[in-house]
């Protein structure tokens, strides 16, 4: 355990009794949402992000350790641990060193230098790399028998053995590294039959490319590689060879004589065929870790911040999937997002109903006293929106366009089919355009978050890594706002703290076979829901006008007894203390610090009962585009016109001002002065005012300023 502390404050810097107390807590099952919500008194007031650290530092130390295990183990049973190896392999936390060591013990029989070996000549590499053999040829004389012809065979074989040992040298490896690490160029060549490749031209920028590795933009690697893994390039990595080889020899030779000529060529062999090879691999690999960790990053805060978009609320919503030849698609939700009605309406070209349309939609909007309408930002959008927007309605009805990103991939999907088993894919879609106004959040937890389009690179980096860092950030949003048990999906449930898939279902069956839940309490009651699940999900699951005020609240249950305490000792009820702030603001919270409570938790829970179960987001505002502008072709240099941020990269972000093509505010343009985050300047949704400073038509590329 204390090494584990030690390894993870070595990386983290967070106080060695957080950590303990928090990886404690892991190891009870406890989740990073409740412990960074519930627990703050154990792990002094740690967030999420801190508490992630540990875990994966946590993990990574695991993991090191086990793979420790399978070297010592592999290296014993060839008789060839000794003590000072074993120390040496038990004291490092660093897997690549690791590695380093256990180099020499995990040859395989096929190599050059094992060849050499079976051929009886590693006695005559020691001696060439002694340096002091005074008439070389008459020693090299006798290894000529079986498969050694003459004496070039015998200096050969021995050469690959020395080359073996120079690659498996720890500083000589370090050395190359520190060299790769500083000095690496990476480079691209055409590969001459695909330059005129339709699919190539949107590498043309790489056809001939050169950079330092250490410095090349995330973005810009992941392209490189995207191109070299489509065969459009081939990619190099490449340091100064003669610095390297210098290095080397002045390293390892120490005489100058005949041996020294042979260690000299064996050098030039193990570098080349051996070490850069391998290590240009490695430091090639590196940067795309880092790369990886990078796109990571911009796709989680990106999804963060859709996750997060601004709910209309529990509206009834009239919501259309637009389209020309195969018309618009219709749907009416209730408030709670089911299904009223379907229809289809041929506004455009080429059947023209407009009349038609109009009337429908009209009389639809009064039938089912629609409050909104949500309009898919796909093909037909703006001409969708016009048509809406002259209609005269007989009470105020907001128009929104909300973003369609992902929703074929859900109306196709096992959820889609399970809710929705009588209709068809153009139906789900239109519902899910819907219900992404009412509450984002419910709606795209049912998609795979890597089709939903926000990011960079997300299918060419590593998946795993991809798919764990979306699901911590699917489920802290999921927690941070908090889900209605009566009315939420089994795709929102299985996100809440302590519930995951099964669970979720039961609770859903459950739901369906006794009906709403009428308090926290009975959420027990659930098959296969335990106590450990119950005191994890329960503070995130609400249960709107339960008989306890409390139980449509963050307050966690096994905090109702404190309030209850001091509710009473105030002559008043806990519904006196709700939303009173004066009462709340009078209480001394010092009084009901105990060994497990202390005053962080009694402040969560005042700030709580404030204003119980609100929601962290903003409410939907409505946005209109320009109405002038209706393709590319429309726009001009200097022009000013709104738009709603639809992805953030490292490099700037894309706009989205009304057409089919979204404008790329690069990061130069997001400010006067120097942009480190680009999260620091705009947010994914975010209505802003651009200025068009360049518009390619041949290209269909748009490049925007932030105006202020």
């Amino acid at each position: 355990m204390m090494q584990l502390v030690a390894y993870i404050f070595s990386q983290t810097n967070i106080k060695d009794q957080s950590i303990k107390n928090t990886i404690a807590l892991l190891n009870e099952d406890c989740t990073i949402p409740f412990i960074s919500r519930y627990r703050k008194e154990a792990t002094d007031n740690l967030d999420e992000v801190q508490i992630g650290q540990i875990v994966k530092y946590k993990e990574l130390f695991e993991a090191i350790e086990k793979r420790k295990v399978g070297i010592l183990k592999a290296i014993d049973e060839q008789n060839a641990l000794t003590t000072e190896l074993k120390q040496k392999i038990e004291a490092t936390q660093d897997l690549t060193t690791l590695e380093d060591l256990y180099l020499p013990f995990k040859k395989s029989k096929k190599t050059k230098a094992e060849t050499a070996r079976l051929n009886g000549l590693e006695s005559l590499a020691k001696s060439i790399m002694s340096q002091n053999v005074n008439n070389l040829e008459s020693l090299v004389f006798k290894y000529i028998k079986g498969n050694i012809a003459s004496i070039d065979d015998a200096l050969e074989g021995a050469r690959h053995i020395i080359a073996e040992w120079i690659n498996e040298r720890t500083d000589v490896r370090n050395n190359i590294r520190n060299q790769l690490d500083r000095f690496a160029m990476i480079s691209t060549k055409v590969v001459k039959t695909k330059v005129e490749d339709e699919n190539a031209q949107k590498f043309r920028d790489y056809f001939d490319w050169e950079e330092s590795l250490s410095r090349i933009p995330s973005h810009r690697l992941l392209a490189i590689l995207r191109a070299e893994k489509e065969g459009f390039v081939r990619v190099k990595i490449a340091i100064d060879d003669e610095r390297a080889i210098d290095y080397l020899e002045n390293k390892i030779i120490k005489s100058n004589n005949t041996c020294s000529v042979q260690i000299q060529i064996a050098i030039k062999d193990a570098y080349k065929r051996l070490l850069l090879p391998s290590l240009s691999n490695e430091a090639l690999q590196l940067a795309k870790d880092k790369a990886d960790e990078s796109a990571i990053t911009v796709f989680a805060k990106n999804l963060k911040q859709l996750l997060l978009g601004s709910p209309l609320g529990e509206k009834r919503i009239l919501a259309i999937d637009p389209g020309f030849r195969t018309g618009c698609k219709v749907v009416c939700l209730d408030a709670q997002g089911g299904l009223l009605y379907n229809e289809t309406i041929y506004p455009h070209p080429p059947k023209n109903d407009s009349l038609g349309a109009m009337k429908k939609i009209s009389s639809l909007s009064e039938a089912y006293k629609i409050d909104a309408i949500a309009i898919g930002n796909g093909t037909a959008s703006r001409e969708t929106e016009a048509f809406i927007r002259k209609i005269h309605f007989k009470h105020d009805i907001k128009v929104f366009v909300v973003s369609e990103a992902g929703a074929s991939i859900y109306s196709a999907s096992k959820i889609a089919r399970e809710e929705f088993p009588n209709y068809d894919v153009t139906v789900r879609g239109s519902v899910s355009i819907g219900r992404r106004l009412q509450d984002p959040l419910a709606e795209l937890v049912k998609i795979d978050a890597k089709s939903i389009g926000v990011g960079q690179y997300q299918h060419d980096v590593d998946q795993t890594k991809l798919q764990k860092q979306l699901d911590i950030v699917v489920e802290s949003c999921v927690n941070a706002v908090g889900v209605n048990i009566n009315t939420a999906s089994t795709s929102l449930l299985s996100y809440v703290s302590g519930i995951g898939p099964k669970l979720a279902e039961n609770i859903v069956n459950y739901r369906d076979e006794y009906g709403a839940f009428a308090s926290r309490n009975d959420i027990k009651k659930v098959p296969r829901l335990g106590s450990k699940a119950f005191e994890q999900g329960a503070g995130f699951l609400r249960i709107r006008s339960a008989k306890n005020p409390l139980d449509d609240s963050a307050v966690h249950p096994e905090s109702y007894t404190l309030i209850e305490k001091m509710a009473k000792d105030l002559g008043k009820s806990v519904e006196d203390l709700i939303g009173d702030k004066t009462i709340l603001g009078g209480i001394e919270l010092t009084k009901y610090i105990t060994k497990s409570v202390g005053l962080p938790t009694l402040q969560d829970i005042i700030s709580e009962l404030e204003k119980p179960g609100l929601d962290i987001r903003e409410q939907a505002k409505v946005f209109t585009f320009n109405q002038n502008i209706k393709t590319i072709n429309d726009l001009h240099e200097g022009q000013l016109l709104p738009g709603i941020v639809n992805n953030i990269t490292n490099f700037g972000c894309f706009v989205d001002i009304g057409i089919k093509e979204s404008g790329l505010i690069h990061v130069s343009n997001l400010s006067d002065s120097f942009v480190k985050e680009v999260n620091e300047h705009v947010s994914l949704h975010q209505q802003i005012i651009v200025k068009v400073l360049e518009v390619d038509i041949p290209r269909k590329r748009i490049q925007l300023k932030l105006h202020k």
